[in-house]
């Protein structure tokens, strides 16, 4: 995996995120995990979430993607995860932490060790938190 040299690439991911300027075909798991560590590692958890979640709102909006795309319990689980992740990484430079959760959150497919995808496409998970069904964190 291609890691970050310096907190200028990872900055650039966020504000392109923010600015909408990254092409919604290009903002992938990589950018997602990319900006839920900044926005973790510049703020609450709780407010994390609230930029996460305003983002991919302004994001969708700004792309013509309907809103019904976003999904409430993914983007929980995904600080959730990534949280846990930042806990356990090397935290010797904001760039060092970053990679690593990067390297170890690589395959989006994580999630569903945690739950099952009836549960995962379910309206109520699309529109609220839904804890794990498989298992816990």
């Amino acid at each position: 995996m291609d890691c970050y040299q310096n907190n200028a690439e990872i900055e650039a991911v966020v504000q392109r995120f923010e600015s909408c300027a990254t092409s919604k075909e290009d903002f992938k798991h990589r950018s997602h995990l990319t900006v839920a560590v900044w926005y973790l590692l510049h703020s609450t958890p709780d407010d994390a979430l609230k930029k996460m979640r305003s983002g991919l709102f302004r994001f969708l909006e700004h792309h013509g993607v309907g809103r019904e795309k976003y999904h409430e319990t993914l983007t929980v689980f995904w600080i959730k995860l990534v949280q846990h992740a930042i806990n356990e990484a090397d935290q010797s430079s904001f760039v060092h932490t970053t990679n690593d959760v990067l390297e170890r959150l690589a395959n989006p497919r994580i999630v569903f060790e945690y739950y099952s995808e009836a549960c995962l496409k379910s309206d109520n998970a699309r529109s609220y938190w839904v804890e794990p069904d498989l298992k816990q964190f």
